[in-house]
């Protein structure tokens, strides 16, 4: 368990995805590449923007980087640190915050919403992988 946005977070999150055999399964034909851009909010200063090259149920790569522009992904999520942080409670659903803007979405939207049960899951992996917060 790790805290989130702590330094060893997104490494520990490659693991869990690439570990987890129901994540596996059910996104199995996930093909797309994903950006979330944290920004600051509560206890969060500075934007973190996180960058996951996930294909057929493992996690490719996973890295921080400076500046969204850096990659061009089938997905940019963004949202302020407190609706990143509700969803990875359970305080908040994942689609329900897509849905009502809560986190904005560039990209293919149409990826999204045919894989549900994919994004479902990787939030799962992210709640169990995650026990503390800024």
């Amino acid at each position: 368990m790790t805290q989130f946005l702590a330094s060893d977070w997104l490494p520990t999150l490659k693991e869990k995805l690439n570990t987890d055999d129901q994540y596996a399964e059910i996104a199995r034909n996930w093909e797309g590449d994903m950006v979330c851009q944290i920004d600051p909010g509560g206890p969060l200063e500075i934007a973190v923007i996180y960058y996951l090259d996930l294909w057929h149920g493992k996690c490719r790569d996973a890295f921080e980087i400076e500046n969204v522009e850096e990659k061009k992904p089938a997905l940019l999520l963004v949202a302020p640190y407190e609706n990143f942080k509700k969803i990875i409670k359970g305080e908040t659903q994942v689609i329900q915050a897509l849905l009502t803007r809560k986190i904005s979405v560039k990209g293919n939207m149409s990826l999204l919403m045919r894989n549900v049960p994919t994004v479902l899951d990787f939030v799962r992996c992210c709640q169990e992988i995650t026990d503390r917060y800024l």
